[in-house]
């Protein structure tokens, strides 16, 4: 880590069908159960005395609880252009939504059966890159290669705001302050990232920064003191966020691998007896999914491990299990260029692969897990979205 100092279409609902999984899509775990012993002071997840975390999550291994009875339902409203980001709602196991690069955000409902597409919102002219739920799930932002971003309301789909972008640029991700969503950090492909207030559409005062390349993945850690903005030069920044004003304090620089874009990062923190080991899981285009630990207040990393997994050219993402802290393991899920959805258990020192899910016939771009684990969707460069169903045990 360095130091420093201070072509656009709105396409219409093709409509989903429901799947019920089959021959192939028969995905069986294929490890056996797993016993953690006498875990490491710094380990990422409870020890094997935690009981009661174990008990939460019906004290079975991880191969077991990440085992899929196939495929609950497919959306193909977007076929023909890619779906960059899939997510749930916040602490909601059934509101899905996704955004395309037809230049419109479909909001789905997962029940009462069958699943539906509940409204698209269109507006913008080019490709939507990335959207963000807010706390409550009443507010969506979403920014677009049209060098805007938007605030939609999610109960009528109405645009409340449109927000050019400070520097007339492409806008590529987009996340938002965790404790305060009246502020979102939206990053561009003129290297810059912007603090914008979404209530009066001004870029906060000291809210911005410039990176060595364009601006492909944000996240903060929980608190929202800490923001990491990954580039298509290879580098991740941590900075430092003032609650207060919303201004950002570049703090340290990791250069992941000179040339490989990173597009994704998401931050994990457990906060228990037993674990108190922040993380990093990061897409690079290395063929590789890294895990990184933060070692520091100000952000800084130390690469814990990788698995192999295929990206070479696509924004590929990956997410930790929201769940994993009460589990017999740690367990990270993530998209891949072979078409499958790869879940890798962090703590194991050999055979870290947990499951892999095959059913898309593209390369995998993003995965979102809904709040009990029970539904996985994730999303391809065809702009396929899949939903998985986990067995009950």
């Amino acid at each position: 880590m360095e130091d420093f100092e201070d072509d656009p279409r709105a396409l219409g609902a093709r409509g989903h069908r429901r799947s019920v999984s089959r021959g192939s899509y028969q995905l069986q775990a294929q490890m056996n159960r797993a016993v953690y012993e006498d875990r490491p002071p710094g380990s990422v997840v409870p020890t094997s005395a935690a009981e009661a975390s174990r008990a939460m999550a019906g004290d079975t291994s991880l191969s077991e609880n990440y085992a899929f009875a196939g495929m609950y339902h497919v959306f193909d409203q977007h076929v023909d252009e890619a779906v960059p980001r899939v997510r749930f709602a916040n602490d909601d196991r059934h509101r899905l939504a996704c955004c395309s690069l037809d230049g419109s955000i479909s909001l789905c409902q997962l029940v009462p059966a069958p699943p539906s597409v509940l409204r698209v919102l269109r507006g913008h002219t080019r490709g939507v890159s990335d959207f963000a739920w807010s706390l409550s799930n009443d507010i969506l932002v979403s920014t677009s290669l049209d060098a805007t971003m938007r605030i939609w309301a999610s109960e009528d789909g109405r645009c409340i705001r449109e927000i050019p972008d400070p520097d007339g640029s492409e806008l590529l991700c987009c996340t938002f302050q965790p404790v305060n969503n009246n502020l979102t950090v939206v990053g561009n492909a003129k290297h810059n990232v912007h603090v914008v207030n979404i209530s009066t559409g001004k870029k906060v005062k000291g809210g911005s920064s410039k990176l060595t390349g364009r601006v492909l993945a944000l996240s903060f850690d929980a608190p929202g003191r800490l923001l990491w903005a990954g580039d298509d030069r290879g580098s991740v920044f941590s900075f430092l966020f003032d609650m207060a004003t919303g201004k950002l304090t570049k703090a340290k620089r990791l250069v992941v691998h000179e040339g490989s874009p990173v597009t994704s990062i998401s931050a994990r923190s457990w906060v228990s007896r037993e674990a108190r080991d922040p993380s990093l899981l990061i897409n690079a285009c290395l063929n590789k999914l890294l895990l990184y630990r933060v070692v520091d207040n100000e952000g800084t990393l130390q690469l814990k491990r990788s698995f192999p997994i295929e990206q070479s050219s696509h924004p590929v993402r990956s997410i930790f299990c929201p769940l994993m802290s009460f589990r017999q393991g740690a367990c990270v899920v993530t998209g891949s260029e072979d078409m499958c959805v790869h879940f890798f258990d962090v703590e194991r020192a050999a055979k870290a692969a947990v499951n892999k899910l095959q059913g898309h016939s593209a390369p995998v771009l993003d995965v979102s897990f809904n709040c009990d684990e029970s539904l996985l969707a994730s999303s391809d460069a065809s702009g396929m979205v899949i939903v998985w169903r986990r067995e009950q045990k």
